[in-house]
């Protein structure tokens, strides 16, 4: 089972309105549990550095199907993963991609970035709570 194109737009309606107000302009990217891309919206006035950034913490969420805000610790230095965010083309390991589930299955991935990670974290949050 994948995230449709309609829990989707649901997802990105619900991380748009909780970035408008936290005040802040987001980039929000939604892939499928494959971490095939199924819906993207940039906020009028977000940064577009932060396209590239939004789209690797959602497909690192589906591929590693835990958010990107667990996996933070586990890539310093050290640590068992240290480095990983260099393989699959680039990962972004950092807060700001949560997974999407239905029941325990994961369905899918939202990854969101603009502004600090803790407010991309609440933003991609937000977007995932949408689907209850």
């Amino acid at each position: 089972m994948n995230v449709t194109l309609a829990q989707a737009e649901t997802i990105l309606a619900a991380a748009k309105k909780k970035a408008a107000e936290i005040n802040t302009k987001m980039d929000i990217c939604v892939v499928d549990s494959g971490s095939n891309l199924v819906a993207f919206a940039r906020m009028d006035g977000a940064w577009i550095g932060s396209v590239d950034i939004a789209i690797k913490k959602a497909r690192t969420a589906a591929w590693f199907m835990m958010d990107t805000k667990s996996l933070s610790p586990l890539v310093q230095p050290g640590e068992s993963l240290y480095q990983i965010e260099l393989s699959n083309g680039g990962l972004i390991t950092f807060p700001g991609g949560v997974v999407l589930k239905h029941g325990d299955e994961v369905i899918g991935a939202i990854g969101v970035s603009g502004s600090t990670v803790e407010d991309d974290h609440v933003v991609a949050t937000a977007g995932a709570q949408a689907l209850k």
